[in-house]
C-alpha cells in the first residue's frame, strides 16, 4: 500500500491551494474541481478536511464523476490511464485537475464535458 493512501487530504490540500493561487487561480476554482471529481458539496469537502480523512477514505466516500475517466495525460511523468491501482488513479485524477488549473486552462477545459 502506498503511503499517500493513508495521508490525510487536509495535509495535501493546502499545497493544492498554494499551487493554483500562485498561478492566479482561486481556491473557489479548486473547490469546484474537487467537487466535480468527488461529487461532494462544499460542506462535505470541508468536513473531510477538518476530520483529516485519509485519501483512501476520501475516495471511498466519493461518488466519482463518471467523466473522470476522460482525464488523460501525465502527472509526475506517469500517464494517468496507465495507473493500474484504482485508488492511485483517482488521486492522479485530482492531481491532474490541480495541474491543469495551475497551468491556467479555462475551467471548461479542466473539467471534461
Amino acid at each position: 500500500m502506498h503511503r499517500i493512501f493513508n495521508t490525510a487530504v487536509a495535509d495535501v490540500y493546502p499545497h493544492y491551494v498554494t499551487k493554483v493561487t500562485k498561478k492566479g487561480r482561486t481556491e473557489a476554482e479548486l473547490t469546484e474541481a474537487v467537487e466535480w471529481l468527488t461529487g461532494f458539496d462544499e460542506p462535505t469537502l470541508r468536513r473531510h478536511l477538518s476530520d483529516r480523512t485519509s485519501f483512501a477514505d476520501f475516495f471511498a466516500a466519493a461518488d466519482l464523476n463518471p467523466k473522470s475517466a476522460l482525464l488523460t495525460g501525465s502527472v509526475c511523468g506517469v500517464r494517468i490511464q496507465e495507473v493500474e491501482d484504482p485508488l492511485m488513479r483517482q488521486i492522479r485524477y485530482l492531481d491532474k485537475l490541480v495541474d491543469d488549473l495551475a497551468k491556467g486552462k479555462p475551467m471548461a477545459k479542466v473539467l471534461p464535458a
